[in-house]
């Protein structure tokens, strides 16, 4: 009997850790793709000429998802950290280095994504804005 115990003892406190270990926690309104719909000075038919999204479906590390974005040319690339309370924190942005004809878009997405300090979602759209009132609106890719 009392190997019977210990070993169910055992089977539980395994699957206990085991369960505390696994997959991290998805957030299925915000880890998906994104379409830039609203930037700056740049027009809808603009932003949608150059494909420009955000995708935010990368591998969670510690509650920070490994996320991609492309402007047009160069492939791009970041973490983000989304908190409670609607606060956002972009580093690491890096993007490959090919010459392209228009860069305007990339150059001024890449000089402002990581200053973004909020975020909001609302139904199918993800808007990131900084303390100086600039923001970005996009829309669900999968949206229909």
């Amino acid at each position: 009997m009392k190997k019977i115990l210990v070993a169910f003892f055992a089977i539980l406190l395994l699957g206990t850790i085991a369960g505390c270990s696994s997959v991290p926690e998805k957030n299925p309104a915000l880890q998906r793709q994104w379409m830039l719909v609203a930037f700056g000075n740049f027009s809808k038919e603009e932003l949608i000429k150059n494909k420009a999204e955000i995708n935010l479906t990368g591998v969670i590390d510690k509650g920070k998802i490994k996320g991609s974005a492309h402007m047009g040319c160069n492939n791009m690339f970041f973490t983000s950290e989304f908190k409670k309370g609607g606060k956002v924190q972009i580093s690491g942005v890096g993007s490959t280095l090919k010459a392209c004809q228009n860069m305007e878009l990339e150059t001024e997405f890449g000089q402002k994504f990581d200053k973004m300090t909020s975020y909001s979602i609302q139904g199918h759209f993800l808007t990131l804005s900084d303390d100086s009132g600039n923001s970005m609106k996009f829309v669900a890719a999968d949206w229909d």
